[in-house]
């Protein structure tokens, strides 16, 4: 007899995500939503740091094991430094299960960055 229980996910409510940053059209930026702004793009402009949060993000649940994602076309200590940058800007979390690390990819992250690059919904007088 299990005495296991099935919990529920909760999927986050993207209308809840408080940004990092204004949208780029609503108001100029802060000095420090510039800074955290710059970090998240600037760990994404690299092509193969943009493989593999791409790998992880899309990988069954939104996790994936670091064995899962490491054929990117560069060494294995390599992709351990991306994931490490990735980790750093706050796209990634990770948790270590036995001898291998599995990487979530934040999805509050990802709203947050979609806000910052949305579009006025009104169109303003110039």
């Amino acid at each position: 007899m299990s005495h296991t229980k099935v919990l529920p996910l909760h999927e986050p409510d993207t209308d809840d995500v408080a940004p990092c940053c204004p949208p780029l059209t609503e108001r100029p930026m802060t000095a420090e939503e510039a800074e955290t702004a710059a970090r998240m793009f600037k760990a994404l402009s690299d092509p193969v740091r943009l493989r593999l949060y791409s790998a992880v993000a899309s990988h069954q649940d939104g996790e994936a094991c670091v064995c899962d994602i490491s054929d990117v076309g560069v060494s294995q200590p390599t992709v351990s430094h991306h994931l490490k940058k990735l980790k750093e800007a706050g796209l990634l979390t990770s948790q270590r299960r036995g001898t291998w690390v599995y990487y979530r990819a934040e999805p509050s992250v990802l709203a947050t960055m979609s806000k910052l690059l949305t579009p006025p919904t009104t169109t303003r007088p110039h």
